[in-house]
Formats: C-alpha cells, sequence, structure tokens
C-alpha cells in the first residue's frame, strides 16, 4: 500500500481546505518544500501535491515550487489542480513529477483525456470527485449530473495508468474515507486506484490494507498530518507493515 502524504499549496503556503470550500482553510506555518522535505527524512517516497492556485486560475502557478521539490528530494510526485490543457501537462512531465492529475477537465471533455493518456503514456492519473455518487467539477463548486461509475466505464480503456477518488463529503472532515465507494471504483477500473478523503487515523491506513483488494494501490493523507492527528513515525511504519 503506497502512502501519498499531501501538500495543498494556495499563495505559496501549505493549506487544507473543508470539503474543498476556499473560504474554510486552514493555512500552516512551514512552506510546501520544507514539508516535502519532512516527509522525504521520514522515508516516504510519494506526494500528492495539490496546486490551489491552478484549481482557481487554470495555470501552472506553482510550477517552480513543484520544480524545486522535486530536483530536491527525488519524490515520486502526482500533481494535480487545474490542468487543462496539454501544455501544463508537458510542463509538469518536464519538471519530473510521475504522474498529472486530470479532473474537470478530463470529465467536461472525455477527447482531452483521451488525447493526454495518448501523448503523455504511464504519466495520466483521473483524478474523480464524487459527492453522493456524482462527480463534481470545477474546484467542487459544480455537480456535473455523472454518475462516477456510468463515466468511468465510458472512458475505461481511454489509458490512464492511475485513478484517485475522493468523497467531497468526506475530505477535509477527517472522518474516514468512503471505503465502500472505493471499493466499487475499484472493481471496475482498468488502472490501480488511489483512496482519498476523509483519512482520520491510522486506523484508516489499516482498514484500507485490510480491503484486500489488489486494484487498491494507495491511500492520501492530508490534514490528519498537519493537524497532528497522526503522526509521521506512526505512518511510515504502514508502509513497511
Amino acid at each position: 500500500m503506497k502512502i501519498f502524504p499531501a501538500i495543498d499549496i494556495k499563495d505559496k503556503k501549505c493549506v487544507r481546505l473543508v470539503k474543498g470550500d476556499f473560504h474554510n482553510k486552514t493555512e500552516y506555518a512551514i512552506s510546501p518544500v520544507e514539508q516535502a522535505e519532512k516527509y522525504k527524512d521520514h522515508g516516504f517516497k510519494n506526494l500528492h501535491i495539490v496546486d490551489l492556485d491552478g484549481a482557481l486560475t487554470g495555470e501552472t502557478v506553482s510550477l517552480d515550487i513543484i520544480q524545486e521539490i522535486v530536483t530536491k528530494f527525488d519524490l515520486k510526485i502526482e500533481i494535480g489542480g487545474g490542468i487543462r490543457n496539454l501544455e501544463s501537462i508537458q510542463k509538469y512531465t518536464d519538471a519530473g513529477v510521475e504522474k498529472v492529475i486530470l479532473g474537470s477537465a478530463a470529465i467536461k471533455d472525455k477527447i482531452f483525456l483521451k488525447e493526454a493518456c495518448e501523448k503523455f503514456p504511464n504519466k495520466i492519473a483521473l483524478g474523480l470527485d464524487a459527492k453522493d455518487g456524482y462527480l463534481s467539477v470545477s474546484g467542487w463548486k459544480e455537480n456535473s449530473n455523472k454518475l462516477t461509475l456510468d463515466y468511468l466505464k465510458e472512458v475505461n480503456d481511454y489509458g490512464a495508468s492511475r485513478l484517485i477518488y475522493t468523497d467531497i463529503n468526506r475530505d477535509g472532515m477527517k472522518q474516514s474515507p468512503n471505503f465502500e465507494e472505493t471499493a466499487k471504483v475499484a472493481d471496475i477500473s482498468n488502472c490501480p486506484v488511489i483512496i482519498s478523503g476523509g483519512v482520520s487515523s491510522i486506523e484508516d491506513i489499516k482498514k484500507a490494507k485490510e480491503l484486500n483488494n489488489n486494484n487498491i494501490e494507495g491511500i492520501i493523507v492530508g490534514k490528519a498530518i498537519f493537524d497532528g492527528d497522526i503522526k509521521l513515525d506512526e505512518l511510515v511504519k504502514e508502509l513497511d507493515a
């Protein structure tokens, strides 16, 4: 089970949102680069980064920060947040990230997803953010009226190399992930699935492992780390357990 500690970047700072609400955010004193170094020093190899400025603007706002993290710490990074064209994907792959996460743009335009997967083989992760079974887009401000599982069936053969499934109702709430829905997604997905949203304790990591679903590749841990509910020393033990 891969563990992806998370960094959400806004105005060059580490922040966490509750249910994706930009008005309900916590800022942390530590910089994104310092936080990445902390993860590296504890032995983590994977990192999940969201550029919240990018999500708002559709530009690669935090590219320089991402570049610095990749160069300094040799971490496998997946990056998301407002990536809406092939040029942005190119910039991030040139910067050395492992996976580029496409969300809203891929849901609104399946052809874009297909093109991206063809042009950047093994580099594209598909981010599916769901609320009550339906996909949300545009920084979770819009409901797409598409059922998650229906959309996935439509794009399953496009060639995404990873799928990140987030239950918005759980995100930032520390109420445990929606394991049941994630398992349903993993059962039909042609690529490995990452659990996201709501991780609140080490027990959640253990529960994820107990799912014994071979198509669940890993889990993202964010707010619980920043708030001290999960200690990095404890979390890193689950990498080897």
